[in-house]
């Protein structure tokens, strides 16, 4: 798992007291770093157009112009003039290079957007945004530095700086980061980064029950039951889906006897006695009366709990168990935020805040 952050602002503070950093050191590790990136990935002599704003993120864009220097054709746009300390800072350390500037946006072979980071905040003025659409019609490979600026810019690969931030991973962006890549800071990624509560799952995080025994059987490998409710469909390809992954048992719990499976899975009417795992709400619909359900949960089993469990009161029971995973949808989370009466929102607040309220969720 990878740690995510609102902002990093703390984890560079945090670098120059405890590793006697500083924020010229920071932003010329992570010019390095997309430089190393650009030379790997491109021609040398390529043609490459860097669109700098007026601060901090403006300012890793002229240090990556002097870095890139000589190495590929470049042309420096310069939206606003340099504000901040380090943008008037590495704007002139490339005074003396005759770097060429334009003042008008011209096709090139890369494109690196250096406009405004995740420091801005606020909106950007519709002058940057036609900047920006413009940017993205260009046919160049496109590139972000750190996030796509404003989450307007269209971006092939987002070169973010020290560690992961959660705007990257909010649905509203997913089509405009590309592929993303964290670039370290002068110091590796695991000391640079604090613990965060919030984490990105990785497929290295999927650890599938492989055979480490000869003397094992299928029973050695868990037993999961799964309520089979009125939609069908959704149970049936949980208990796939179970198996595909290596689950030793996968059992259909329900009352209809003459229930004809499709594929050859196993059924009963009773919670198995072997049972090591609950999954539950996939379907579910009304085919379980609350006693059945009260009888269903009456144990300490891990619970996997879905779809229509999240608009049952008896979820709020469920909720205090130790080994517990929840999937809900926004809709199906809005409901768990009201039933537990944290929240009573519409998607769209919900979809604008999701990591505000999982978080509010999860500290209740």
């Amino acid at each position: 798992m990878q740690n995510l952050f609102d902002e990093v602002g703390s984890l560079d503070k945090r670098s120059y007291s405890e590793f006697g950093l500083t924020e010229d050191l920071l932003m010329e590790h992570a010019a390095n770093g997309m430089a190393s990136y650009i030379k790997e990935s491109f021609t040398q002599g390529a043609k490459l157009t860097i669109v700098c704003g007026c601060g901090n993120n403006g300012a890793d864009g002229l240090a990556l112009a002097r870095l890139l220097h000589l190495h590929f054709n470049i042309t420096l746009f310069l939206a606003r003039t340099p504000t901040s300390e380090m943008a008037k800072l590495q704007y002139k350390r490339i005074q003396n290079l005759n770097i060429k500037e334009s003042e008008i946006l011209v096709e090139s072979d890369i494109l690196v957007d250096a406009l405004v980071g995740t420091g801005f905040k606020g909106e950007l003025s519709p002058t940057l945004t036609d900047l920006l659409h413009d940017m993205n019609k260009m046919t160049a490979f496109k590139v972000a530095c750190d996030v796509p600026s404003g989450f307007v810019f269209h971006a092939d690969v987002t070169l973010t700086m020290g560690a992961l931030k959660k705007s990257l991973f909010c649905d509203k962006v997913k089509d405009l980061v590309g592929e993303i890549k964290v670039l370290d800071l002068g110091i590796h990624r695991d000391l640079y980064e604090t613990e965060s509560s919030t984490k990105l799952l990785d497929e290295d995080d999927l650890e599938l029950p492989y055979r480490t025994q000869q003397n094992s059987h299928k029973g050695s490998f868990g037993h999961l039951s799964i309520a089979h409710g009125e939609m069908r469909g959704a149970s049936t390809m949980s208990a796939l889906a179970a198996t595909r992954f290596g689950c030793g048992l996968v059992t259909l719990i329900t009352h209809d006897n003459n229930n004809s499976f499709v594929y050859s899975l196993m059924s009963s009417a009773q919670l198995p006695k072997n049972t090591s795992a609950l999954c539950c709400g996939m379907g579910l619909g009304n085919a379980f009366s609350n006693d059945d359900l009260e009888t269903f949960f009456d144990n300490a089993y891990p619970l996997i709990l879905d779809a229509d469990i999240f608009y049952m009161p008896i979820i709020l029971q469920l909720l205090k168990r130790d080994s517990l995973v929840l999937t809900p949808h926004p809709k199906e989370f809005i409901s768990l935020l009201k039933l537990t009466n944290l929240a009573d929102i519409s998607i769209e607040e919900l979809q604008k805040n999701r990591f505000t309220y999982v978080e509010l969720f999860c500290d209740k």
